[in-house]
């Protein structure tokens, strides 16, 4: 993995009140479809097996076909998107997939009210994050709604309610352990939020959620937790969202240590005045892990990029990244590596050139590394191969 997503808050707009210049139109409706070689190359550790386990290569590929499209009704505005993953390995055929990710929104605005409801759902045969090496099938369901009232000139307060549900294939295993007893959830979350606008395209933040996490086989994993954020939000040359704050995670186990403190979230971008983009992700949260000795983990992550354009439509795009994962063992309970802490590098770089209109092709290269207490979770990777992005 050579990105750091940071998910939105559950607050945010879920319909964008400006949209991009739609490619196709008929009549209310709008649509952008794309098509992506996301990955034409070779990725020398499929399995992300440590140095001693001796790493098997192989020539892969992912064509990622998509769509995002939007309609009004009166007033009232309509999103979809789509999107599916076609992963091609050419040796390894248990590594090949067909993931799917689609999303649907709806807003409807009442003079200074408006309701807001959503729905997504994924499937995807795939890493689920840092921790887990193999790609195990798995499903996530969800919904959303809420509504947002002008409470002064400048000002929103906003609540939602979202409720999802993720689940393993039964036979997921990953070091012993079985993901779909370990990991298969429902999340059940509120949240109050405030957005005032400073400027047209600077507005702050602040939140209060509330989540509640139900394991469908693991009820000693169950947790609450409550957030409180404060963020600003940017639209000029500083684009993007930021947020940083507290959170207390209260396991329901009484073994199983509560987690108090900072979490962060943030996903901006910078243009200077030449012809550089400096981008960063970073997030700090709570995730949870499959081993039932460490129940979860504080993740702690950076990545970093910097763009500049070369010559014509020639640009270098180049990226660091580190994440630190905290395992949380339970109390009182002997584990052959309690607490122990993991820390993945990204190092990369790409060259890219924009042909015509929306179609770009680029040259990539990552190199990942694994260091942990744990020897057989240690591992380098590197990857490299072309990519190629077309939008009709």
């Amino acid at each position: 993995m050579s990105c750091l997503l940071c998910a939105p808050a559950a607050g945010q707009s879920v319909v964008d009140e400006n949209p991009p210049p739609a490619r196709f139109a008929w009549g209310p409706f709008r649509a952008n479809p794309t098509i992506a070689l996301t990955n034409f190359g070779v990725d020398s550790n499929v399995f992300n097996s440590a140095d001693v386990s001796h790493p098997q290569s192989d020539v892969t590929m992912t064509l990622a076909p998509g769509a995002d499209a939007w309609f009004r009704l009166g007033r009232s505005r309509v999103t979809a998107s789509v999107k599916e993953d076609l992963v091609y390995y050419q040796h390894f055929a248990s590594e090949r997939s067909v993931n799917g990710y689609y999303k649907v929104a709806a807003v409807v605005p009442l003079n200074r009210l408006s309701w807001n409801a959503g729905a997504d759902y994924s499937s995807a045969r795939d890493r689920p994050g840092f921790e887990i090496d193999a790609r195990s099938l798995h499903r996530e369901a969800g919904a959303h709604g809420g509504a947002e009232v002008r409470a002064f000139g400048k000002t929103l307060v906003a609540v939602t309610m979202r409720r999802s549900a993720i689940n393993f294939e039964d036979d997921a295993t990953f070091m012993g352990a079985n993901l779909n007893h370990e990991l298969s959830r429902t999340i059940t979350a509120g949240e109050v939020s405030v957005r005032h606008q400073l400027t047209p395209v600077t507005a702050v933040t602040f939140d209060v959620s509330r989540e509640d996490d139900r394991f469908r086989y693991s009820s000693d994993r169950d947790s609450q937790s409550t957030r409180v954020m404060g963020g600003v939000i940017f639209g000029t040359r500083l684009r993007g969202a930021a947020s940083v704050g507290y959170r207390s995670f209260d396991p329901r186990a009484a073994d199983v240590p509560a987690y108090h403190g900072l979490t962060a979230n943030a996903d901006v971008s910078f243009t200077t005045v030449g012809s550089m983009r400096i981008g960063a992700q970073v997030v700090r949260d709570v995730d949870y892990s499959y081993d039932v000795q460490q129940p979860y983990y504080v993740l702690t992550g950076v990545v970093t990029s910097f763009t500049h354009a070369l010559v014509g439509p020639l640009n270098a795009t180049a990226r660091v990244g580190f994440q630190q994962l905290a395992y949380r063992g339970r109390v009182g309970l002997a584990a052959p590596t309690a607490n122990r802490t993991d820390l993945v590098s990204t190092v990369g770089g790409s060259v890219g050139y924009r042909v015509v209109g929306n179609t770009r092709i680029s040259f990539n290269v990552d190199k990942q590394q694994r260091n942990s207490d744990f020897a057989a979770a240690s591992y380098g990777d590197l990857r490299y191969g072309t990519s190629v992005t077309y939008g009709f």
